[in-house]
């Protein structure tokens, strides 16, 4: 069975985006720190890079190495579509839950009114590769029952507010620390998977 895995960047005070939607606070370093760290990205998860950076960065054909199918949220879809960009992520099947945008506004990308969880839990059965849970934080609050593993992207900067890594219900729930991995420009990825 497939795996849902939340796969996110995270400020020292737990938030995945500012009040308003904001990610551009995430400090990268200097040019040398923020290419091993991109390198490192394009090489361990090239399939969670946007279609246009893969582009961008000669990687279009690369083959997708731990996910087939990415959940959001219309937050995290918003900063596309207001760009004019409808299918983010076109080298994976997408799905975006919300229930307020109505048809979906590209035929690659499909629109899920309701039943996240129900969403997800289809998804698992099926064949293929894990499925990236890309946010937001309702969203991974709305499936927490089903997040089989995080790989939390920790940036060394506090938000002080802003949009919360999980925004569920009070639900303690042990993970156990499977990978870390230490970068110039302060940021520590951590593996977890749910005990």
């Amino acid at each position: 069975m497939r795996e849902l895995v939340y796969y996110v960047g995270v400020s020292i005070d737990g938030r995945i985006a500012g009040p308003g939607g904001e990610f551009d606070f995430y400090p990268q370093g200097d040019e040398e720190q923020a290419a091993e760290y991109v390198g490192w990205m394009t090489e361990r998860y090239p399939e969670t890079l946007p279609t246009s950076f893969r582009s961008a960065l000669g990687i279009t054909g690369a083959p997708n190495r731990s996910f087939d199918t990415v959940v959001m949220g219309l937050g995290t879809y918003r900063p596309a579509l207001d760009e004019g960009i409808t299918s983010p992520y076109a080298h994976l099947r997408q799905y975006v839950v919300s229930s307020t945008l109505g048809p979906g506004p590209d035929p690659a990308v499909t629109v899920v009114g309701g039943d996240p969880l129900g969403l997800v839990r289809s998804l698992k059965e099926e064949d293929g590769q894990d499925i990236w849970l890309c946010g937001g934080g309702r969203l991974a609050g709305e499936v927490w029952p089903e997040i089989d593993r995080l790989v939390i992207k920790s940036y060394p900067v506090v938000a002080g507010a802003g949009i919360p890594v999980v925004d569920g219900e009070f639900d303690p729930t042990r993970f156990q620390v499977t990978d870390r991995r230490s970068f110039g420009n302060g940021v520590t990825v951590t593996w977890l998977a749910r005990r």
